[in-house]
């Protein structure tokens, strides 16, 4: 890391740090008003939105269909992302809410109090509405933010951050509370990782060798995102047509998010009949599949599965299959190979959904629905940044709640310890 850089880093976020004080005093009304304008200046700027959104598509011909969707805004993206900011306007203020209280015998009352974290560090790679998404949920929660995306999304970015700052001014909120960094120097990532005292928290958002690398070399603490080793489990009681409908959508509604479904699990009880089925709809919509030699004896044709295809998140029009001997199987195989992040069961039993819910370990499990709700703003957070695992910090969806810290307030009557 050159000195130049570590002044870039240094001069924003030391801005940044003015720009949070003044976010934490401004109150509700003014970030819900620069949500609003962002919005509308993204609406209003949306054809150089997509000109710039062209410019790094055409800059980058080699990449995968997965990849390439996950780069490419569309004018409906576009306006999903204007909708995001006003419906992340709309939500509750989280900052101040009274987690918990109780008084003491002594007669102090004690408050746990929500308070804005600071100054956060979003590390991204393609996906472009990641920056209007974090630089809304940062501002609403009362963290200014400094957001470093992929250099495939660069000219996206900006563009989209040019907005967010719009919408800044408009309210009267400093513009470093939201800011993009000023480099695409990979030794920027670096200088951000090693902020301590500068940067409260990083946040990646992107593939395993992204998180890989932060968790390394970070010494400011991190809100770890997972790989998306998804798993829709398809349970000997499930109702076949459901079961279709699902899997179809987990796996293909978009391949390149981290909510898409890589590997079908399928109880033996119901594997010769349903199976084919399965396979037959996902091959006729361009799907491959590696499978174990159990699927494979019921559908021939599939391409042998090991370990490592198991344990691949594809992010990509590719299934890996596995006939398992129920509720125990597929939660032995889950444990072996997933990442924490979602699993599914397709059952019309309610006894063994609440086991399987309750016997995974992952930040999301779902009951008859697509793994693919834990993409795009579903759980009515009004945008989400990524799935966040572990078992120190938040887990699940990261939305305004998960980008708040707390302190206590104590109110007494005139007390002493004496």
């Amino acid at each position: 890391m050159t000195d130049a850089t570590a002044q870039l880093l240094d001069t924003a976020a030391r801005a940044a740090r003015a720009a949070a004080g003044d976010l934490a005093r401004a109150g509700t009304a003014p970030k819900d008003a620069a949500l609003r304008h962002a919005a509308a200046a993204i609406r209003q700027h949306a054809p150089r939105i997509q000109a710039a959104n062209e410019t790094d598509l055409a800059a980058a011909p080699g990449l995968s269909p997965a990849f390439r969707d996950r780069l490419t805004l569309t004018p409906a993206r576009i306006e999903a992302m204007a909708q995001g900011l006003e419906e992340v306007a709309a939500l509750p203020d989280p900052v101040g809410r009274v987690l918990a209280e109780w008084t003491r015998p002594n007669g102090l009352r004690f408050q746990r109090v929500a308070q804005p974290l600071g100054v956060i560090g979003m590390i991204f790679e393609s996906r472009p509405n990641v920056t209007a998404d974090a630089g809304a949920l940062c501002l609403k929660a009362g963290s200014a933010v400094l957001l470093r995306g992929g250099s495939e999304s660069a000219h996206s970015a900006r563009a989209i951050a040019d907005c967010l700052q719009i919408g800044l001014r408009a309210a009267g909120l400093p513009e470093a509370a939201i800011q993009l960094a000023p480099t695409q120097d990979r030794a920027f990532v670096g200088a951000m990782l090693r902020a301590a005292g500068l940067i409260d928290l990083i946040i990646p958002r992107g593939g395993k060798g992204l998180v890989t690398r932060v968790m390394e070399e970070a010494r400011v603490p991190v809100l770890a995102h997972a790989e998306g080793l998804c798993h829709t489990y398809v349970h000997a009681a499930a109702d076949p047509a459901m079961a279709r409908a699902i899997l179809l959508d987990a796996k293909l509604r978009r391949t390149g998010v981290c909510g898409a479904t890589e590997t079908l699990l399928i109880d033996a009880a119901i594997a010769p009949v349903l199976l084919p089925l399965l396979v037959g709809d996902l091959a006729a919509k361009g799907c491959r599949f590696h499978a174990d030699a159990r699927a494979r004896a019921i559908c021939p044709g599939l391409e042998a599965a090991t370990d490592a295809h198991f344990a691949t998140e594809w992010l990509d029009a590719v299934l890996n299959i596995a006939v398992v001997d129920g509720l125990e199987g597929a939660l032995s195989h889950i444990r072996r190979f997933g990442s924490e992040h979602t699993e599914a069961i397709i059952t019309e039993d309610a006894a063994a959904a609440e086991a399987f819910l309750a016997g995974i370990d992952s930040s999301v499990g779902l009951w008859n629905a697509s793994t693919q709700f834990c993409d795009g703003g579903e759980f009515g957070f009004g945008a989400e940044i990524g799935i966040a695992t572990g078992r120190l910090h938040a887990r699940g969806p990261v939305g305004l709640e998960q980008l708040c810290t707390f302190r206590y307030r104590v109110t007494g009557t005139g007390q002493v310890r004496g």
